[in-house]
Formats: structure tokens, sequence, C-alpha cells
């Protein structure tokens, strides 16, 4: 009896001891995860959403939507029970099926997911999918979408007003601009590989904290790496080195995991079973010809004179614009990007993006150029607008001048108007019309754009934008 109570007591301390060090080791292993951050940034939370919804809108215009509830509904419980782990904001996540076979998923600033049936179909077990919708939520958390917007905005030159939409301090400019339209090719969705590093890392930590074995996660990037039939993963998503070496060493820091984790479910069996019995996911060329592929690309310099989709006629109808600077008219069918200091009014399709840019080929931009307040008093229009071409010529080095037309009255103010030549985003050259006239808080700068073969086309429409502005106080 004695002998057996002995036992009795070491196996209870030892129980007791083990509860102990549990308790005592369970924060050291959570704090040897990898802690990520999200990087700079421009834009604010609540814009995140905005612009995520904005472009989520569009995206579902443009991309074969599958539109089955029973399919979108398991993948926000999923996506939910997933997003639930994830660090940072707590985004209004959700996720729907694409109905493309090819692997591949994105995720959209604010939350926003989409993932291709292909995934479903592709993955073994609901964990494997599980990862990759970790990974998409991994790029939301972090915040890279609006974080590669942010350094292609900051990279643009203040001044880049032939090159790129204005934005400056404007967010709501900014917005407007990457809001626009969906591409795949889109700033938003164009991550390095230190962004995928980050996304795996966080998909990883969120498949362990809701009880999947992360080392799925691993598994599918290898089937994928293998070269998995219809996989586009890669070709959206740079791979970073060492991925599955990275993946496994943030498992092992992690700590040790229940065996008894659940990484599959008989739902999923349920929806990739469903997913066979519906009919096969559109090929590209099925697509119906209405729906274009990608958004309008900014061309490379060697490609010549392509013909790129025109705009519409300018209407003959006006509306006004009011800024803290000025008021004026413009064409009923043209549309105004930013405000107060800085915008831009093009028509529909005026305005190229490509990755990590956007560019005026048909409008006007607006802009007060800053002088620093000691030299105002001792610099005129002239030496102001040559300051201004040189800090202009820096982002669009080949800027000429064809003609100084000498100087314009605007509003009664005098003014400069120079016409100049600068390559177009369409292709071939375009004609810059440069108006400038002082301010009392630096140079007022409008800059009418149009390819040089359409240019007398848009002329009179741009003496009309000119002759309405009217100076307020």
């Amino acid at each position: 009896m004695i002998l057996k109570a002995i036992f009795r007591k070491r196996w209870i301390w030892r129980a007791f001891a083990a509860v102990l060090l549990g308790l005592f080791l369970s924060p050291f292993v959570y704090a040897q995860r990898t802690r990520l951050e999200p990087g700079f940034n421009l834009f604010s939370v609540q814009q995140d959403v905005e612009l995520g919804r904005n472009v989520a809108q569009d995206a579902e215009k443009k991309i074969p939507m599958l539109n089955n509830t029973r399919v979108d509904n398991y993948l926000n419980r999923l996506g939910m029970k997933l997003a639930g782990s994830a660090p940072g904001e707590k985004y209004p996540y959700q996720f729907k099926c694409v109905n493309d076979s090819n692997i591949n998923a994105f995720a959209l600033p604010g939350g926003f997911l989409y993932i291709n049936r292909g995934v479903i179909e592709a993955a073994d077990n609901e964990a494997e999918l599980a990862g990759v919708m970790g990974h998409e939520i991994g790029h939301v958390a972090l915040r890279h979408g609006t974080n590669q917007a942010s350094k292609a905005q900051l990279a643009q030159a203040p001044l880049a007003i032939l090159g790129s939409v204005l934005g400056g301090d404007s967010m709501s400019a900014v917005l407007a601009q990457l809001g626009a339209s969906f591409a795949f090719n889109s700033v938003l969705l164009k991550y390095s590989r230190d962004a995928e590093r980050q996304a795996d890392l966080i998909g990883t930590q969120i498949l362990f904290d809701t009880n999947y074995n992360p080392r799925y996660m691993a598994e599918f990037f290898e089937k994928l790496d293998a070269g998995e039939r219809g996989s586009d993963f890669f070709s959206s998503h740079p791979h970073p080195e060492n991925r599955i070496d990275n993946i496994n060493l943030e498992i092992a820091r992690l700590g040790s995991y229940s065996r008894e984790r659940v990484n599959d479910t008989g739902e999923f069996r349920d929806i990739k079973r469903l997913l066979r019995s519906l009919p096969a996911a559109p090929k590209p060329a099925e697509v119906p010809s209405g729906v274009p592929s990608e958004e309008r690309k900014i061309p490379s310099p060697d490609a010549g004179q392509k013909q790129e989709p025109r705009p519409p006629a300018p209407s003959t109808k006006f509306r006004r614009f009011y800024s803290e600077h000025i008021k004026l008219q413009y064409p009923v069918n043209w549309k105004v990007f930013g405000h107060e200091k800085e915008f831009t009014v093009t028509p529909e399709g005026g305005i190229l993006r490509s990755a990590d840019t956007s560019a005026v080929a048909y409008g006007v931009s607006f802009s007060l150029f800053e002088i620093p307040a000691g030299s105002r008093s001792d610099i005129d229009l002239r030496e102001a607008t040559d300051r201004m071409i040189v800090s202009l010529q820096g982002s669009n080095p080949a800027l000429r001048l064809i003609r100084d037309q000498g100087g314009i009255r605007v509003d009664g103010k005098k003014g400069l108007s120079r016409i100049y030549e600068n390559e177009s985003p369409v292709g071939g050259l375009e004609i810059d019309w440069i108006v400038t006239v002082m301010h009392p808080e630096g140079l007022m700068v409008f800059a009418f754009v149009a390819p040089e073969r359409y240019f007398n086309e848009y002329d009179r429409v741009f003496e009309k934008i000119l002759d309405s502005v009217d100076f307020t106080n």
C-alpha cells in the first residue's frame, strides 16, 4: 500500500510538472514564430477596403465567376476560420470561386479573395486548400497590395504630369487611378519574392493555429513546383528561394503539434464531387468576347505605332469642376481624378496603366509647382517655367520643345504657352501643350495631352477648357 501510494504521488507530480512546464514553455514556443508587420504604406486601412471593393467589382465583370452558392459558402466558412487567426487588422474578408481550371488564386486589398476551382480540384485534402487560402490571407494581412502601390506612387516624380496621373498627397486621386479597373498585371497583385516569402510564413502560422498540419502547405507547393498540370500559380506569384525549406523552418519554430489535427473534412470531399459534376470550366478562347482578359497595357518603347483603341469623341456638352484654386469646365463624358492642387481630366480610356505606373494618353493635367517661399519674389514666370520643365524632363527624358508660343492670358492673368513633343504611352509621339501661370503658392501648370496624330481633333476642346478657367481667391 505504501509503495503504490508513492508511485501514485510520483505520477501525480510528473503530470503536474508537465502541465507547469507546458504553461511555462508555450509562450516561449509561440514567441519563436517569425514576427511580421506590414511595410511602408500611404493608404489607410479603410482605403485598403475601399480600393479592394472597387477593384473586386470590376474583377468580377472580367473573370469567369463560378457563381455557385454552395461552393462560395464553403469557401467563406473555411476562409473566415483561417482569417480569424491572421495577424493585424480584421478585414471584412470574403471568398469566392473563379470558374477556371488553372491552379491559382489572388487577393485584393481589404480582404477580397478569389480561388480558382482548379485549386480545389488539385488539392488532396482541405489542409492543402487551406494552405493556399492562408497564403493569400497573408498578402491581405501584411497589406502587400497597397504597399506595392505606395512604393510605385512614391517613385513617380511629383511633377510627372505627362508620364503619370497626378496624385501627390491626394489619396483619393490614387484610389481613383488604381481602383478604376482590374488587371492581373496590376501593381496591386505584383508581389516581390520577399512578399511571397512573408505570405508563406503567415499561411504556415495560420494553418498551425487553426489545427491543420502546416506541412500540407509545403506539400502542395512541392506538387506545383514539380509541374502540376494546369498550374499558373508561379506565373503570378514569384517563387521565393528555398520556399519549402523556409516553410519547414517556420514549422519547426512553431513547436510540436498534435497528430490528431483535422486535415480533411467530408464537406471538402463533397465540394470536390460537386465541382466534378458541374460543366467543365471554359477554356480561355471560350470566354465571351465582351469580357476583356486584362486592362489596356502601356506598350513597351519598341512597340512602334501600335494602334490602341481610341476613347470616344469628347461631348459637346460641358460640366463644371471646382477646386481650391480654380474652376473650369470639361466634357460631360470625361472624368476627374484628384482634386484641389493636383487633378487630371480625361476621357474613358484616356489613362493607360502598366504594372507600376499610370500615364495620361488623352486629357489635361493640372498641378501646382511649388517654388521655395524665399525666392518667389525674385523669380519671374519664364524662369519658374524653365525650372518646372527641367524637373519634368527628369521623368520624361524624351520631352522636347517644338514651339514657344510666348505670352497667353488665362482668366486675365499673364501666362506662357509652349508646345512640346514626348513619347506617347499608346506608341509613337504625343503633343503636350503646356500653359503656365504664376500664383502666390507657386506655378500653376496645365498640360494638355493627346497623341500627335490626333491632337488636332482635341485642340478645340483643350482651348475651350482653358478659356473656361476661373481662378478663385
